[in-house]
C-alpha cells in the first residue's frame, strides 16, 4: 500500500507541477516569424532578426543561467504555414516567445495557438487594433502600434487642414480592412465623408484603375491603408497620375522611413507620417540607428527598433520573475514600467496594449533633406494617453466588468 501512495503522490505532482516544468528547458528561446522576402520585408524580416540578436547580446547571451536562443522562419504571406510554423515552435521546439507576425490574420490566429500553448505572442509588426479588441488574449502584448493609433494621428491633422472627403485605397485582408475601419471613424468624428474605397490584392504592382477610381471621386484626400510595398507602389502611381497636383492629400497611416525612401522625397514631399520612433529621438535611438545601419545597410523602421524594445522587456521580466514559464512572465511584464530608446515610462494595459507616444512627422522636400535617410521632420507629439482607443470602448474579455 505504502508503494501505490508513493506512486499516486508522484504521479499528482507530475500534474500540479507539468505546465512551468515544461516551460523550464535547457534555454530561453525567442521566434522571429516574419516577412523575410515580400511586401513587408524592408521594414520588418531580416531588420527584426538584427534587432533580436543586438537585445540578446545586449543582455548578456543568458538570463537565470539559461543561454537565450533565436529561431526565424519566413511565412510566406501565408496563414497557413505562419500558423504551422508556430504551433511546430511552441510544441516541439521549446520557443517561448515569437515576436514579428507583419500580418494581422496571422498574428490574430496566433494570439489563440499562445494562449492554448501557454507560450507568449508579441506581434510587434502587426497592426490591427482587433489585436487589442475582440481578437485579444491573455498571452499576447501588442507591442508598438495599431491601425487605431497611426489612424487617428493622421487622420485628425489632415482634417484641421481642410480634409472633410476621404477615398480609401485598401489591402484586402484583415489588416488593411482594420484601418479603413479605424481611420473612417476619425473622419465621420472630426465631420467628414468617405467617398468611397477600393480593395485591392496583397503585394499589387499596378494601382492605376485605383488611382483613376479616387480621381473621380473628387476627394481632397486619400489614404492609403496598407503597408510596404504596396505603399511605394500606390503613392508612386497616384503621384504619376496627378492626383498631388489636383491638390489631393495623401496619406499613408502605415508608412515608415524605408517606404518614404523608396518613394522619394521629389514625391513623397508632405506625406504625414505617424511613427513612435524617429532616428534622432534620443541620443540612444541615434546610437542604435548608427549601430543598426552598420549592420544592415540602412537604418531601422520604428518596427524595427520596437522589436528591439520588446525583447529587452521580455527577458528583463523574465529574469525577474525567475522562470520563463509564460503566466509569470507575462505578469512581471505588466508591471514593470518600459523604457528604452523609444519610450520612456511606457506601460502595458490590461488588454495587452502599450501605451506610449506617438509622433506625428512629415516627409521633408528635398531641399530640407541633409542625407539619403534624413526623411522627414517632427510636428506634434501625441501623449500616448491620447494616441490609443481608451480600454473601454475595444470590447477586449480581460476587460470586461463582472
Amino acid at each position: 500500500m505504502r508503494y501505490i501512495t508513493t506512486a499516486v503522490a508522484a504521479v499528482l505532482t507530475c500534474c500540479l507541477l507539468g505546465v512551468p516544468a515544461l516551460a523550464q528547458n535547457k534555454a530561453v528561446k525567442i521566434g522571429v516569424l516574419d516577412d523575410m522576402s515580400g511586401p513587408y520585408a524592408d521594414n520588418t524580416g531580416p531588420g527584426d532578426v538584427a534587432s533580436v540578436k543586438f537585445a540578446i547580446a545586449d543582455f548578456g547571451g543568458s538570463v537565470l543561467g539559461k543561454p537565450i536562443e533565436m529561431v526565424s522562419a519566413d511565412f510566406q504571406s501565408k496563414v497557413d504555414v505562419g500558423v504551422g510554423i508556430a504551433k511546430r515552435w511552441y510544441d516541439n521546439e521549446d520557443v517561448d516567445l515569437i515576436v514579428g507576425i507583419p500580418n494581422s490574420a496571422i498574428a490574430l490566429a496566433l494570439v489563440k495557438v499562445a494562449g492554448e500553448k501557454n507560450r507568449i505572442v508579441m506581434p510587434t509588426a502587426a497592426a490591427t487594433s482587433e489585436l487589442t479588441g475582440k481578437g485579444c488574449g491573455p498571452n499576447s502584448i501588442h507591442w508598438i502600434y495599431d491601425t487605431y493609433g497611426q489612424g487617428k494621428t493622421i487622420v485628425n491633422a489632415l482634417s484641421k487642414m481642410g480634409g472633410d472627403t476621404w477615398y480609401f485605397i485598401t489591402v484586402d485582408y484583415a489588416f488593411g480592412l482594420a484601418v479603413e475601419a479605424d481611420a473612417t471613424k476619425f473622419i465621420t468624428a472630426a465631420g467628414g465623408k468617405v467617398l468611397g474605397s477600393s480593395k485591392h490584392p496583397l503585394n499589387s504592382m499596378d494601382f492605376s484603375s485605383y488611382a483613376l477610381q479616387a480621381q473621380a471621386s473628387k476627394a481632397k484626400g486619400l489614404m492609403f491603408a496598407n503597408g510596404g510595398n504596396d505603399i511605394v507602389n500606390g503613392v508612386k502611381q497616384a503621384a504619376e497620375f496627378g492626383l498631388v497636383k489636383q491638390g489631393m492629400k495623401i496619406s499613408a497611416p502605415l508608412a515608415q522611413f524605408p517606404d518614404v525612401h523608396g518613394i522619394g522625397l521629389k514625391i513623397a514631399q508632405g506625406l504625414m507620417i505617424a511613427s513612435p520612433f524617429y532616428y534622432d529621438m534620443t541620443p540612444e535611438a541615434r546610437a542604435y540607428t548608427d549601430r543598426f545601419t552598420k549592420e544592415m545597410g540602412k537604418p531601422p523602421s520604428f518596427i524595427q527598433a520596437g522589436t528591439y524594445g520588446a525583447v529587452m522587456h521580455y527577458l528583463k521580466a523574465v529574469k525577474a520573475a525567475g522562470t520563463d514559464e509564460a503566466k509569470a512572465v507575462l505578469a512581471e511584464m505588466r508591471k514593470m514600467p518600459i523604457n528604452d530608446f523609444m519610450t520612456k515610462n511606457g506601460s502595458i494595459r490590461p488588454d495587452g496594449r502599450v501605451i506610449r507616444d506617438m509622433y506625428l512627422m512629415q516627409a521633408k522636400t528635398p531641399d530640407e533633406s541633409k542625407g539619403a535617410w534624413d526623411l522627414a521632420k517632427m510636428v506634434a507629439t501625441v501623449p500616448g494617453s491620447e494616441a490609443f482607443r481608451p480600454i473601454e470602448e475595444g470590447g477586449c474579455s480581460l476587460t470586461a466588468k463582472p
